[in-house]
């Protein structure tokens, strides 16, 4: 099987320009190495650690493996990114930044504002692996670990977009739990191949990551593509085993909410057949449709990322 390997795995921008890394077929399944989102800086609870990546002369983020170009997929295409595998690292890191996030300047927060870094302990789940293990906050505090890609996309068409602040039709760092085991990422194609990139690992993340971190994670994560050829979506979209899932980015963040509802509600229309009004009252009155808020931190340009999901079982015409 074909692969990245984590020193590799390093690109900090979404380029069209950039010589592929690996070329595949459709539906051959590849696997990239990923590190972790801090460019790996940080292995420990170091103060001193976060300052020296955060007021480094070249700062960077959420290195991605990549770019993946995939025969057949062309400008106008959609590529459909099934997710098959991720294997988190045995330990992951989250951070609080200097000067950032909603509590900076807060002085009621103050301990919990300042910078810091608290390192989790991943361990083996059920799988004997940590696909589905278990993440140790501290001796009382564990869940069941969750991971995702928190950057997943494709070459934007004309634009060189940061591995950080990059957003749009084509992916981005959206931070979005969908990204996960068993679910396909549709994204809009703009050059042959496609140029697939993706990093940032998070094994948990709690709905709008508030401070801007996750639990940040190397990984081994395993995909497969396909082409889905001469169609488009408003933005990216998520075909779930139970459920599908329309993306959006945007501020203010009911912009958001609302263009990824709408989205969801043409899909519906548009190839599951459901009559508009139809979709319009599921919105309204079904209460298995749900809305997510998966990225809300304010930082420069960053949009917010939200999502509109409805199971599968509505989707035939009455």
């Amino acid at each position: 099987m074909q692969r990245i390997p984590r020193a590799l795995a390093t690109r900090h921008a979404f380029n069209h320009a950039d010589t592929p890394a690996l070329t595949v077929k459709q539906g051959e399944s590849f696997v990239v190495e990923t590190e972790d989102a801090l460019d790996g800086d940080i292995r420990s609870a170091d103060i001193a650690g976060i300052h020296a990546h955060w007021y480094s002369t070249e700062p960077h983020g959420n290195p991605s493996g990549g770019p993946v170009f995939v025969e057949g997929a062309e400008q106008g295409d959609l590529l459909a990114v099934t997710i098959e595998r991720i294997t988190v690292d045995d330990q992951g890191v989250t951070v609080m930044f200097p000067g950032a996030g909603p509590l900076a300047d807060s002085v009621h927060w103050r301990a919990a504002a300042e910078p810091f870094a608290h390192v989790l302990r991943h361990v083996p789940g059920p799988s004997g692996t940590t696909r589905d293990g278990v993440g140790i906050m501290n001796d009382t505090t564990r869940w069941t670990l969750r991971p995702f890609i928190g950057t997943l996309g494709v070459a934007p068409e004309r634009e060189v977009q940061t591995t950080v602040m990059g957003q749009g039709p084509w992916g981005g760092n959206l931070d979005c739990r969908e990204f996960c085991e068993g679910s396909t990422v549709l994204l809009n194609c703009s050059h042959p191949g496609g140029l697939l990139y993706l990093g940032d690992v998070h094994a948990s993340q709690g709905d709008t990551e508030f401070y801007g971190s996750a639990d940040e994670a190397r990984a081994e994560v395993q995909v497969r593509c396909e082409v889905i050829k001469s169609t488009k979506a408003a933005f990216v979209r998520v075909v779930k085993p139970e459920s599908i899932v329309s993306v959006f980015c945007s501020r203010p963040l009911e912009h958001a909410v609302e263009s990824a509802i709408l989205d969801l509600m043409s899909w519906m229309v548009e190839e599951y057949g459901l009559s508009q009004r139809d979709a319009c009252l599921h919105a309204g009155i079904n209460p298995d449709f749900r809305v997510h808020v998966y990225q809300m931190f304010r930082s420069g340009r960053l949009e917010y990322t939200a999502g509109a999901e409805i199971p599968k079982r509505y989707l035939s015409p009455g």
